[in-house]
């Protein structure tokens, strides 16, 4: 009776169970490095991750960074003053969700500083949930691998970082209401091709059969929308206005990539005249890979599709990817451009981007 009579009596809003306010802003991101190294007989990502931000308003004594299922090789930190050759060695607590490091002094409000960590991510070892409807997974990294059941399945490692699940590969504010700029650098075998944000700004080969690619992206937008993917994809490339538009898909699709996703460069056009306001980003990228857990997902400038998205010459004839393309790419002014302050507010990225399907559709 007594547990009844508490039930009863509970007068919590059933909204507060769902709600997820927005995230202080004790500490401001500015960019993030990574040097990333997939290790895929383990499914595991050995990185390191060099982290700028910007103290808030109020001084502080700690950083919390959201880190899910790593081993932490090392935790450092500098000021980027007179002091920002010298790496200071920092205490921490680590729950396998968020890294608590207590700082060496109390750093006043609008310090610049810079976090270091040597990590080894193992995204299998998480107790991470199924996800929702839509987005099945909730572990940000993925390896493909081919098994007994799938001999002839590809390799392939890619990323979904929504809503926050990137923070399971790299450290990081995993909040929409943070902004930063990045440079990824992704070892891989020389066979296997690269994806990231932004533009492809150097590859080097190794005498071990490896070669690290470097992709840099100087706008900011949310962690979320960080990537990575690699594999042995088909590139096909194309142009909007000097920008470089490219389309992943597996060999055997590479004679159909332009009409898979079908009409990219007039969308852009089209986009950017409705809204008055140029395609804001330096890239703008699509790949179709193995497994995805959702439709598709509108990292900045690297949209992933799942593998739905490749069809046949005939498939094409009753059909292409071609909503879900306008849909990806709307969420590029909205969402990826002006972002949602809290996942609270994640059905207007939806719904403006839903919306733009049928401006696209009644322009075609």
């Amino acid at each position: 009776m007594a547990t009844l009579s508490a039930i009863q009596n509970d007068t919590t809003p059933a909204w507060t169970q769902w709600y997820r306010a927005s995230r202080p802003l004790d500490f401001r991101l500015v960019h993030t490095k990574l040097d990333l190294k997939p290790l895929f007989e383990t499914a595991q990502l050995e990185g390191k991750a060099w982290i700028r931000m910007q103290v808030g308003f109020y001084p502080v004594q700690s950083v919390d960074l959201d880190a899910q299922g790593f081993t932490i090789r090392r935790l450092a930190m500098r000021t980027l003053d007179a002091d920002s050759n010298r790496w200071i060695e920092l205490a921490y607590r680590y729950n396998r969700k968020v890294v608590s490091a207590k700082l060496p002094k109390t750093l006043a409000g609008g310090t610049a500083l810079e976090i270091h960590m040597d990590y080894l991510a193992s995204p299998d070892s998480l107790n991470a949930g199924a996800g929702s409807a839509a987005i099945q997974g909730e572990k940000g990294l993925y390896f493909i691998r081919p098994d007994s059941v799938y001999p002839d399945k590809p390799l392939q490692v890619w990323t979904q970082g929504e809503t926050d699940h990137n923070s399971c590969w790299f450290p990081t504010i995993d909040a929409p209401n943070q902004k930063m700029t990045q440079q990824i650098s992704i070892r891989v075998d020389t066979a296997m091709v690269t994806l990231s944000n932004g533009i492809m700004v150097g590859s080097t080969r190794h005498e071990d059969g490896t070669r690290t690619d470097t992709w840099s992206h100087n706008l900011l937008h949310a962690p979320y929308l960080a990537m990575i993917a690699a594999g042995k994809f088909s590139v096909t490339k194309d142009t909007w206005r000097n920008i470089p538009v490219h389309y992943y898909v597996e060999p055997q699709y590479a004679p159909l990539a332009a009409r898979i996703f079908h009409r990219t460069p007039d969308m852009l056009d089209y986009y950017s005249k409705v809204l008055g306001v140029d395609y804001p980003w330096s890239s703008y990228h699509q790949i179709a890979v193995r497994d995805f857990v959702s439709g598709a997902m509108e990292n900045t400038g690297a949209v992933v599709f799942g593998q739905w998205a490749q069809r046949s010459a005939r498939e094409l004839v009753d059909g292409s990817a071609e909503g879900t393309v306008a849909h990806e790419m709307f969420h590029h002014w909205f969402g990826d451009l002006v972002t949602c302050e809290s996942w609270s507010n994640l059905s207007l990225n939806e719904s403006f981007a839903t919306y733009g399907t049928p401006l696209w559709y009644e322009h075609a």
